[in-house]
C-alpha cells in the first residue's frame, strides 16, 4: 500500500471523526478549506458502493504563492489534499501527498526548502491530531 510521495497514517478513529478532526486542525492552522468531496455520496448517487472515501482540498496561499512562483506547474499540485479512507478490513486511513515529493517532482530548488519544511512539519502535526486520540 505505498505509492510514491504518499503519506498515509493508520487512525484511531472512523472516517467521519478522522475528517471532522482534519478539518478542524487545518482551518485552526488559518488554512483555506477549498472543497470537500465525498467520493462515498457520488458513489451512492450513481447506484455504486464504495467504503468511506472523503477527500479534503485545503492550503494557504502564503506557503503556496512562493512556490508557483518559483515553478509554475506546481500549481497543478496545490491546495493540498488530504484523503480519509477507510479499507475492506474497516481500518480509517489519512493519506495526503508529501510536498517535499511534489517540490521534487517540480524541480523546485533550495530556496524552497524552508516553505516546504515547514509545510511538511504543519501536515504531520494536524495528520497526528486528527488521528490520535
Amino acid at each position: 500500500m505505498s505509492a510514491d510521495g504518499l503519506i498515509t497514517t493508520r487512525s484511531s478513529f472512523g472516517p467521519e471523526e478522522t475528517m471532522k478532526r482534519f478539518e478542524a486542525e487545518v482551518k485552526a492552522k488559518g488554512m483555506t478549506v477549498f472543497a470537500h468531496i465525498d467520493h462515498a455520496a457520488g458513489a451512492t448517487a450513481v447506484d455504486m458502493k464504495l467504503r468511506p472515501t472523503d477527500l479534503l482540498i485545503f492550503g494557504a496561499a502564503k506557503g503556496g504563492t512562493p512556490l508557483m512562483q518559483s515553478v509554475q506547474t506546481i500549481g497543478i499540485d496545490l491546495p493540498l489534499k488530504a484523503l480519509v479512507w477507510q479499507d475492506e478490513a474497516g481500518t480509517t486511513f489519512l493519506s495526503y501527498n508529501d510536498p517535499a515529493y511534489l517540490t521534487h517532482r517540480h524541480g523546485l530548488g533550495d530556496s524552497a526548502k524552508p516553505i516546504v519544511e515547514a509545510m511538511s512539519n504543519g501536515l504531520k502535526a494536524i495528520a497526528a491530531k486528527a488521528t490520535t486520540p
